[in-house]
């Protein structure tokens, strides 16, 4: 097993006016899962194939423990890559898609299957050796293309993607078993998605990334709590942050007429304008006749059931701002009903609207 560290990588494209990753300085532990998280377009997947070997480093480097890998071909530097297509063989059976690598490096056959016949037990995949990937459902392949880096035992396993081709319900049940599996093995991994629920249940930590830069690490509670700026709180968390326009003044912040107050260090250091970031749940539905709150009219209400999803509007200035709230227990209120919320200042977060970054919370 080994870390990974990216220094100062960047990924420049012919013809492009930015990088696609910009100065990517970035250390995996030993043994670490990593989710590399982002909306399409941000430099995860490319990122990932610096790492690999598949994208070229047009500056600064990247090591793979204590050796520098940035000009190594893919095959000399110990890594297993899982892709989002599986990219299995068709005429081959299961045994032969997850034994080629070994086959080509010359292992015998006789240590080869050994090989297989452990990862295939490890994946509840020992009935289906001999089937060709037609005859699999796409939870199957997908298990034997994580079968195919296992045998490998590289020293850091790659992930693209890898359950976006699943449905739902089939992705839920794969990315406990691919967590579970890595903290098995133990191998390092570096796992991209665009889906912040995965990174969210899946990494050790989670780096998220926008337009190329690497915005916040850390794990996942910890980005969840805490994001780093705007988009970091805007990005993680479904539903997602609500981010309101408010002032700040005499030590207190000002969201319409509904006001919190807030340390006057804070406040000396923030501009008049600000944003409010609130978790759904940290939102209290006031009683009927409770003073003060955030008046909201609801739009749609979710009941899941012990809690509901409710999505409301409140006017701000004039404009017309959006409201989610998670709603514990009953009753609570009902479409095109009006209710009043407000928020403890220790759950609110406070932003500089003018450079996205944290200022408290």
């Amino acid at each position: 097993m080994a870390s990974v560290t990216f220094q100062g990588a960047e990924r420049l494209y012919a013809g492009a006016e930015r990088p696609a990753v910009q100065d990517l300085d970035l250390e995996v532990d030993d043994g670490e899962f990593l989710v590399l998280v982002g909306p399409s377009g941000c430099g995860k997947s490319t990122s990932l194939r610096m790492l690999a070997g598949l994208e070229e480093v047009t500056r600064g480097d990247i090591f793979i423990g204590d050796r520098n890998v940035t000009h190594l071909p893919p095959k000399d530097r110990d890594i297993a890559m899982v892709f989002q297509n599986y990219a299995l063989y068709p005429h081959m059976s299961v045994a032969d898609n997850m034994a080629f690598a070994l086959k080509i490096a010359g292992m015998s056959k006789e240590d080869r299957m050994a090989r297989v016949r452990e990862a295939a037990k490890v994946l509840d995949l020992e009935d289906y050796l001999d089937r060709k990937p037609k005859a699999l459902s796409g939870g199957q392949r997908q298990r034997v293309a994580m079968g195919r880096a296992i045998v490998r035992q590289p020293q850091v396993f790659c992930m693209d993607e890898p359950l976006s081709n699943l449905d739902a319900k089939l992705r839920v049940s794969t990315r406990t078993q691919i967590a579970g599996l890595q903290q098995r093995l133990g191998v390092t991994t570096v796992y991209v998605t665009h889906d912040q629920v995965e990174a969210m249940t899946m990494g050790d930590r989670v780096a998220v990334m926008k337009d190329g830069v690497l915005q916040q690490v850390g794990s996942p509670l910890d980005v969840y709590e805490r994001p780093s700026n705007l988009f970091v709180a805007g990005f993680i968390g479904s539903p997602a942050m609500n981010l309101l326009p408010a002032t700040v003044g005499d030590g207190r912040v000002r969201i319409g007429d509904h006001e919190i107050p807030v340390d006057r260090s804070i406040a000396a250091r923030a501009a008049q304008a600000v944003t409010v970031g609130v978790r759904p749940e940290a939102w209290r539905v006031l009683a009927d006749g409770e003073p003060g709150g955030l008046g909201v009219e609801a739009t749609i209400v979710e009941d899941v059931g012990a809690d509901a999803y409710i999505y409301g509007t409140t006017v701000l200035d004039g404009r017309t701002e959006q409201i989610a709230v998670r709603s514990h227990g009953r009753p609570h209120p009902a479409k095109g009903e009006r209710f009043r919320v407000s928020i403890e200042p220790k759950r609110m977060h406070l932003f500089d609207t003018a450079s996205g970054e944290r200022l408290a919370g």
